[in-house]
């Protein structure tokens, strides 16, 4: 009878691994893959239950991750248990080979109390390796009835399906992080060539990186010379991080470890931690958080790290997945930093230049214009005291006073171009109307900005429309320039179009290269068409949040 019996016992298992290996080869997921195995191994090997489980922390804990047939209700899916006493699984870890206990009465532990608690004594399990290592074990447990002497044997035949399903996934798994981390970094990257606030760069860094862990929350900050760290940028779930640009103490934080070791932390709970920056941590619902180091052309330059806001710690890898993604924005925030460096250097040198030029404005009114006008009034006083009959004296005394007239002129409009007084005075509307009314072309101006704006803003655009009236003065033939300045949205806009000649080009010295660097300074931008016999459009947008960048 046994004999007729295994022939169709074969047939039945090769059928259920060829059931198996079938969804391995469609690249089904893991957990459809697991729950199969149980439920064949059970079915065809003809057990009360079967699970598949995987070592976790190191081999401390083991956690199921599909189980199968009547079993204790407290081992499903997803439960974790420590290994702290005798167990199957423990044995199977320890020696690499299958293993099984007979007799679970009086065996310390936890797992061991659980099978005795559901009515299970006999258990007995094989390992699943995967690239050398043991990645978990295939077990199933008895109330009593023994088991078949080759069990072990034959479960080993499934556990090489589950390893090659396992391995399969991961490296698909792999592929599709790595592929994840590139698309993430061509996002930040192509932020950063856009010319992008720092605020923004930093902003899209932590929901990158948070989404990618996955995570509730991420945070970048940067170490300063004084011992402080500054959050930089920040990304919630919830949405609403409000500490860019705050200062913390290092006291009581992520980045504070990573500081001290330079190497990736985790800081399990903020619940007691010291110090403004937890307190703000806790305020934003932030229970724990893994960072790690963020290096810059060697020197260790900030952290980044990414938050649980639920008692759950994040996973056992996060670390090497932040510290694999911080290499790859590095860059992008070496490029950044660099940028808002060079963009304050620019916005330093036309700070100083309008100085400049209101100091030579101020010292053409209160000197040498000054002082013409006391001459002109001194002669023209002299041209008086001079007796008729001197009359040829007095028609040379009034060829002098015209031209110390028209030298006068001279000079007030080129301290006009130089700065124009109206414009510190009455702000940029009445400035843009002397420009309009001075024009040698008629204007049509429409400017809907009443109040007063950042001072750089309102120079940058007096210049902006000035420049572009002077060119098509010089080089349009235009009959009419229409002028718009509009502020919305926290930005001010204006645009220049004429119906002249067209073909203005900015490398030809026309001065609209000048004006691009000087919008750009503020973290502007221009905008040039003009293309030949259609006209110019020249259009400006200036943030009147942070000029200053």
């Amino acid at each position: 009878m046994k004999e007729r019996d295994e022939p169709g016992r074969l047939a039945e298992e090769q059928a259920a691994l060829r059931r198996v290996a079938t969804l391995v080869a469609r690249g089904a997921p893991p957990g459809e893959v697991f729950a199969a195995v149980a439920q064949e191994i059970a079915q065809v090997l003809h057990l009360q239950n079967a699970a598949v489980c995987r070592y976790d922390d190191g081999g401390a804990t083991v956690t199921v991750l599909a189980a199968w047939g009547d079993r204790p209700a407290s081992i499903h899916p997803g439960s974790r248990w420590p290994l702290d006493g005798p167990s199957v699984a423990a044995e199977v870890l320890r020696t690499r080979r299958p293993a099984r206990i007979e007799d679970y009465t009086g065996v310390p532990g936890s797992l061991a109390a659980e099978a005795r608690g559901g009515g299970f004594n006999r258990v007995a399990g094989a390992p699943i390796i995967v690239d050398g290592w043991v990645w978990g074990v295939i077990s199933t447990s008895s109330p009593g009835a023994p088991f078949p002497d080759d069990l072990e044997r034959r479960l080993a035949e499934f556990t090489e399906l589950v390893a090659t399903a396992i391995a399969n996934s991961q490296a698909r798994e792999e592929l599709i992080r790595l592929a994840e981390e590139q698309a993430a970094l061509r996002r930040v990257a192509t932020l950063v060539a856009q010319g992008a606030r720092p605020a923004d760069v930093f902003e899209a860094v932590s929901a990158e990186v948070a989404r990618l862990v996955p995570a509730d929350a991420a945070a970048l900050t940067r170490f300063e010379t004084d011992g402080t760290v500054t959050a930089l940028g920040g990304w919630t779930r919830s949405g609403g991080y409000v500490y860019t640009g705050r200062r913390f103490a290092l006291e009581g934080t992520v980045s504070g470890l990573i500081f001290e070791t330079g190497r990736p932390e985790r800081m399990d709970s903020y619940a007691e931690a010291p110090g403004p920056a937890p307190a703000a941590a806790r305020h934003l619902g932030w229970r724990s958080s893994v960072g790690a180091p963020v290096f810059v052309e060697g020197r260790l330059w900030g952290a980044l790290a990414v938050v649980s806001t639920t008692d759950d710690p994040l996973p056992p890898d996060t670390e090497g997945r932040l510290a694999g993604f911080t290499e790859l924005v590095a860059t992008a925030i070496a490029n950044t930093d660099s940028r808002a460096e060079l963009d304050a250097s620019r916005a330093r040198i036309v700070a100083t230049a309008d100085a400049t030029r209101r100091r030579i404005e101020r010292d053409l009114h209160d000197g040498a214009q000054q002082q013409l006008v006391s001459l002109a009034l001194e002669l023209r006083a002299a041209q008086e005291a001079i007796p008729p009959e001197l009359g040829e004296l007095r028609a040379e005394l009034s060829g002098i006073i015209d031209g110390l007239k028209s030298l006068l002129d001279d000079l007030r409009e080129i301290a006009h171009g130089i700065h124009p007084p109206i414009l510190a005075e009455g702000g940029l509307g009445p400035a843009l109307k002397t420009l309009a009314r001075r024009s040698a072309i008629p204007i049509d101006l429409d400017v809907r900005a009443k109040d007063r704006l950042p001072e750089a803003v309102e120079v940058a655009a007096y210049y902006v429309v000035s420049e572009a009236l002077t060119n098509v003065t010089k080089y349009a033939r235009a009959s009419v320039v229409h002028v718009e300045v509009e502020a919305g949205d926290r930005i001010l806009r204006v645009a220049v179009r004429d119906d002249g000649l067209g073909g203005a080009d900015p490398a030809l010295g026309s001065g609209l290269l000048g004006l691009k660097d000087r919008a750009e300074a503020i973290g502007g931008k221009l905008t040039l068409q003009s293309p030949r016999g259609g006209g110019t459009s020249l259009r400006v947008e200036l943030p009147l949040d942070d000029t200053s960048r």
